[in-house]
């Protein structure tokens, strides 16, 4: 049986723990240094506590990571130097400049790397989160989450290429929210907001209501999507595209970072006064 531990269950990790909990895998997690809130979610989902992350490497033979991106170097170094020697799975939004400088490090040592990529929510219904995979030993960890509700796929030997995929991805989805949000922000500032919604409602459109409802309901993640985007702006650096855009939707998410754990969806009027430094 796989003994498979998760780095750390936040609300996406924890469904990825319970894909691999489908899929017959036993799955550990660490509780040592980690939230009341990792703890409940842990043992709602009947995860092994290891207790420290020592104890999860000396017992699991597959590690997987999802973490906030400006985490992922430093926690597979921690991996490394507690000498792991099964397979690690890194499922973070970095650019694959990064990830196959991990992969180097992480092989280096005797271990097993394998690339993921997530695109979607939490995975708790079928189709509609995937995990993407490449490198040599992605099958087996592919094999880890056969029963779903995450689907898998793999596509290439290559480590680097589910990074560069998810990047690809995100650079839009999470790029154009950031400039709809700039946007907004502008138009509020010069007067012309409300012109701008009207001329974007014409024909019945519904488009200033969402444009409205993505700039307010995108503050919950910002905190993580300011480091994404600069794994993204690396990401095209390296393919030879200017990074600018995606390092201004940086700047835009971490002057929203602080609605992290907002007891409820800011206004849209908090959420502009934010990005306008008032």
């Amino acid at each position: 049986m796989i003994k498979l531990g998760i780095l750390h269950p936040g609300q996406m990790g924890i469904s990825v723990a319970a894909s691999a909990k489908n899929s017959g895998c036993e799955v550990y997690w660490a509780s040592e240094n980690r939230s009341e809130q990792t703890r409940i979610r842990a043992v709602e989902h009947g995860l092994i506590d290891a207790h420290t992350l020592a104890e999860l490497c000396h017992t699991c033979n597959l590690i997987v990571s999802v973490c906030p991106p400006h985490a992922a170097e430093d926690l597979a170094r921690q991996i490394m130097e507690l000498g792991f020697h099964g397979t690690y799975l890194d499922a973070n939004a970095i650019s694959p400049q990064r990830v196959r400088r991990m992969g180097e490090s992480l092989s280096s040592a005797g271990i097993h790397f394998v690339d993921g990529g997530i695109i979607g929510g939490p995975a708790w219904e079928p189709g509609s989160t995937w995990l993407y995979l490449s490198g040599e030993d992605a099958q087996k960890a592919a094999d880890c989450f056969s029963a779903g509700p995450l689907e898998v796929s793999v596509i290439g030997s290559e480590i680097g290429k589910a990074s560069a995929l998810k990047m690809c991805y995100a650079a839009y989805t999470k790029g154009s929210t950031a400039l709809l949000s700039a946007v907004l922000a502008a138009a509020e500032e010069l007067g012309v907001r409300e012109e701008l919604e009207n001329e974007w409602s014409r024909g019945g459109s519904d488009f200033s209501e969402q444009a409205q409802n993505r700039a307010r309901k995108v503050t919950a993640k910002a905190w993580r999507f300011e480091g994404e985007m600069k794994e993204i702006a690396a990401t095209l650096a390296g393919a030879g595209i200017p990074d600018g855009f995606h390092l201004a939707a940086s700047e835009i998410y971490r002057r929203t970072a602080h609605f992290k754990d907002a007891a409820e969806t800011p206004e849209l009027q908090e959420v502009l006064d934010a990005l306008l430094l008032k």
